[in-house]
């Protein structure tokens, strides 16, 4: 489909997704949601995409929901529509391919959650990130409560909901809430040298390292380790696990197939 809100490039293997809503600071609202959930989709089954990077034009990665649209929905509306940024984000999450969120200035609301949902997430060094719903009388509904504690602990998560605060690019290294800090004028190239690093490796064992972090968060440790356990043995069955495992013991670079 064609865009208006977003714009999708596919280059070197790697998807490069902008919001391009610079006047409203990439602010999500239900078109951009929607451009977003075809985008993710066709990510998602694009077997030529390796990795995908999401991105802002202009001063914001993305500063939230718009607020306007916000306003007017009534409380069952409201309910939709947080289900739906879940959806979509839980299919970001979920797609089987890292992610990388490069959050060039304010990444607020829906924005954070937005990078919350990515895999990893680099930071320019003028980036604000925050979840200040609270000030609207509202909570996190992008799934911020559940996946901000299990990144930075129930503590500062808490901290970062109940005051509203923003946190700068430094701040939110020093908690665990961003990766990597660099240069604005380098998050760009940052983001895409992260995203060829991962993709080096074999792909279908990413995507298990990836499964096994997420849903071994919400296991038992002994029900995790199975889970691991399991991933392992179906990974020791691929043609990339014997290419990988030549490759190393021949000292030449792998050549993985996804099978």
């Amino acid at each position: 489909m064609s865009y208006e809100n977003i714009v999708l490039e596919k280059r070197e293997g790697i998807a490069f997704l902008r919001v391009d809503r610079p006047s409203a600071l990439n602010a999500l609202n239900a078109a951009t949601i929607t451009e977003l959930e075809h985008a993710i989709d066709d990510v998602a089954k694009d077997e030529q995409v390796g990795a995908l990077i999401w991105h802002g034009e202009g001063k914001a990665f993305i500063a939230g929901a718009d607020i306007k649209e916000l306003a007017t929905l009534s409380p069952i509306e409201a309910k939709r529509l947080a289900r739906r940024g879940q959806l979509l984000l839980g299919r970001l999450e979920g797609m089987g391919k890292p992610s990388v969120a490069a959050i060039g200035g304010f990444a607020l609301g829906g924005g954070c959650e937005v990078a919350l949902a990515c895999t990893l997430r680099v930071a320019g060094d003028r980036a604000r990130l925050g979840l200040p719903e609270v000030g609207l009388g509202l909570i996190p509904g992008y799934g911020g409560t559940q996946r901000l504690p299990r990144i930075v602990g129930t503590g500062r998560a808490l901290e970062l909901i109940l005051t509203a605060e923003m946190v700068g690019a430094e701040e939110a290294h020093r908690i665990g809430l961003v990766n990597r800090i660099v240069d604005d004028a380098e998050l760009l190239d940052a983001a895409t040298a992260l995203a060829k690093r991962i993709m080096a490796n074999g792909p279908l064992a990413v995507e298990a390292a990836i499964e096994s972090v997420h849903r071994g968060s919400d296991l038992a440790l002994d029900d995790g380790l199975v889970l691991e356990t399991c991933q392992f043995g179906v990974l020791a069955g691929t043609n990339d696990m014997r290419e990988g495992t030549q490759a190393f013991i021949e000292k030449r670079k792998p050549d993985f197939k996804r099978s």
